[in-house]
């Protein structure tokens, strides 16, 4: 039940944010992704581990979107308020952060599926944004799609990382079998 709520609630938060940007609106978007995140964190027995991929992946994000946003190619619906990038991408990466332990733990498990889930996937998500909900508009198509699937694997490798850590040193513990 966990699987499913944290999955569609990730999906809502998105769909809020994205479909809300698109009409000029940051906010309601920020606070779905942010109420996801929050409620996520609360409930979740990796609160410490979740802390690091949250601040992982807006670190991720603030670059990742702060140089597509500076290099124009491409243009975000609802740029303000910004920090590199708008602030409505920035908590889509922590709501996102919030799925890798949880609704995308079978992803992060496999690092190889991993990183190509975010090659695929991380473009895919941003082209959806920008078809269906004009949210995002490709300036650079060539060059926006090439740099988010590259920005998106390094992402995916990292946070594959934090998580094999966090694994790595419960079963080195003194009396914890692997």
């Amino acid at each position: 039940m966990r699987f499913w709520l944290n999955l569609l609630g990730y999906q809502a938060a998105w769909f809020i944010a994205v479909g809300f940007a698109a009409r000029g609106l940051a906010w309601p978007g920020m606070l779905a992704c942010l109420g996801f995140a929050a409620i996520s964190w609360w409930t979740s027995p990796l609160r410490r581990s979740d802390l690091k991929l949250i601040g992982a992946a807006l670190a991720c994000g603030l670059l990742l979107d702060g140089v597509l946003a500076a290099t124009g190619w491409l243009r975000y619906a609802a740029p303000l308020p910004a920090l590199p990038g708008p602030a409505w991408i920035a908590t889509l990466w922590v709501a996102f952060a919030m799925t890798l332990q949880h609704s995308l733990q079978w992803v992060i498990a496999r690092p190889a599926v991993a990183i190509a889930f975010g090659v695929i996937g991380g473009p895919l998500a941003y082209w959806g944004a920008s078809r269906a909900f004009d949210a995002v508009v490709f300036i650079m198509p060539l060059q926006a799609t090439l740099a988010l699937a590259l920005g998106w694997g390094i992402a995916m490798a990292a946070f594959v990382l934090i998580v094999h850590r966090r694994h790595a040193s419960i079963t080195h513990q003194p009396g914890v079998s692997a």
